[in-house]
């Protein structure tokens, strides 16, 4: 076996909000969106339209939204299981500092700036979904 890419899935509540918080503070795009028909694939969202699944992408980055409701038909294991993470996604960047501080700035939930024993500077923050996303730049 050979693994050629890890794409993260979040189970979320609304996927409209999911992807506007991932455009608004991380510059994120959207990709291609499923409406609750599941009758095809759009490339943008319509105002008064459900949608089911969203994929958004920065840089080599993608990211899968998808409504609780397909994601718990579709992830049986994740009956019961409330959403949001006890894991993190770590993402290496470039502009570690400033970006820490747009991300205060912007009055989100993060952790401190600190430089590991391992020669990352790094920090953590919580999305709206609860999930958990790390930040890291070698340390130069």
């Amino acid at each position: 076996m050979r693994i050629t890419k890890l794409t993260p899935n979040f189970e979320v509540t609304d996927v409209k909000k999911s992807v506007a918080f991932y455009e608004e503070n991380f510059d994120f795009k959207l990709i291609m969106t499923v409406p609750v028909t599941q009758d095809g694939i759009e490339q943008s969202f319509e105002e008064n339209k459900e949608y089911v699944f969203a994929m958004v992408q920065k840089d080599d980055v993608e990211i899968f939204f998808q409504r609780t409701d397909t994601f718990k038909e579709d992830v049986v294991f994740s009956e019961g299981l409330p959403i949001g993470a006890s894991v993190s996604f770590y993402m290496d960047i470039e502009g570690i500092t400033e970006f820490h501080n747009e991300m205060k700035s912007r009055n989100l939930e993060v952790t401190n700036l600190k430089t590991t024993w391992y020669g990352m500077q790094e920090f953590y923050l919580k999305d709206l979904n609860g999930y958990i996303l790390g930040f890291a730049e070698r340390k130069a």
